[in-house]
């Protein structure tokens, strides 16, 4: 049984619902952060940072009688050509974002990082060697589009749908389905890639109550990148 209480540091209904079909009890506490990059900063190294910074700011902020805590902060961030793509700004953006994307090929890097945050006082020993502990992962995946139409693009923004979202797309969307190839993780694209988050929370002890392939396809649509086929197309 997982007695630490586990805290995601975002906002994202995606998120959370991965954690649930994982059977990951969590609260949530949404970090807010600068997410503008350094300049000349990677995509990779992006999404650690904002990962990190996540997670950080959740459990500095963490009240005693939420102690001790695991906080998961995760970022993603999308890259085309090495230039980052973020959540547009507006309707205008979205369109020029899925445009300059179509039947081409980019790069998803999501990040997680686990912070374990210790109680207040009165440590135990075992809480005092974990004081400070960090666990963290960048998922790579490669992503093709498909030669969807202007049409296509301008029905899919007009249903709101990409605008907060890194990219501006969703690959779960069942209506637009824009993706013709993806190889790596459905989840992390989705932001949260799901073996990778098992991987990190069982190094403090954290099992998940579902097994991650099922949950993976059903949420995502695609087969997982666990025990399935790796691509989509």
């Amino acid at each position: 049984m997982n007695t630490l209480k586990i805290i995601l540091a975002s906002a994202s209904p995606r998120r959370r619902q991965f954690l649930t079909a994982l059977g990951i009890p969590h609260a949530t506490a949404a970090a807010d952060i600068d997410e503008t990059p350094h300049p000349g900063e990677r995509a990779e190294a992006l999404a650690l940072r904002l990962a990190r910074s996540k997670a950080q700011r959740v459990a500095d902020s963490l009240p005693a009688d939420q102690r001790p805590a695991l906080v998961i902060g995760a970022d993603t961030v999308v890259a085309l050509d090495g230039a980052l793509l973020g959540k547009p700004a507006d309707a205008a953006e979205a369109v020029e974002m899925l445009v300059v994307l179509r039947g081409r090929v980019h790069q998803v890097y999501s990040a997680l990082a686990v912070v374990y945050v210790n109680q207040a006082k009165d440590l135990s020993r075992r809480d005092a060697e974990a004081q400070g502990r960090e666990a963290t992962i960048v998922n790579t995946t490669r992503v093709t589009m498909r030669n969807y139409t202007d049409a296509e693009i301008a029905a899919y923004v007009a249903t709101g749908d990409p605008l907060d979202k890194a990219g501006a797309y969703a690959i779960q969307h069942r209506g637009f389905d824009p993706v013709a190839r993806l190889d790596g993780c459905p989840s992390g694209v989705m932001g949260l890639p799901a073996a990778d988050l098992l991987a990190l929370l069982a190094e403090f002890g954290i099992a998940a109550g579902c097994p991650v392939a099922p949950v993976c396809r059903s949420l995502t649509s695609i087969a997982c990148c666990q025990i399935d086929s790796p691509s989509r197309g």
